[in-house]
């Protein structure tokens, strides 16, 4: 059985996934930067996958596996020209 994410909310520092298991993940926005600089509405415009989330007009995906491993966006580091 793969897990898969359920649904997502943001607060002002963290968003929340919902795993299809009944775990929660808090994840630190600071983690993706294209999140973090994100407006409200642009988190919200997602699409959720068995795989993980996809935000389209934002060029970001999050896999579960990712969150589960604890990696953050590993394309952009703070302080690296992108």
């Amino acid at each position: 059985m793969s897990i898969s994410p359920k649904s997502i909310r943001f607060d002002d520092n963290s968003f929340w996934v919902e795993l299809s298991d009944g775990r929660m993940l808090g994840v630190p926005l600071a983690w993706f930067p294209r999140l973090l600089s994100a407006t409200p509405e642009q988190r919200l415009n997602f699409e959720l996958s068995p795989r993980g989330i996809h935000w389209d007009a934002l060029d970001e995906d999050i896999s579960v596996e990712g969150l589960l491993a604890g990696r953050g966006d590993i394309t952009h580091r703070p302080g690296q020209v992108a």
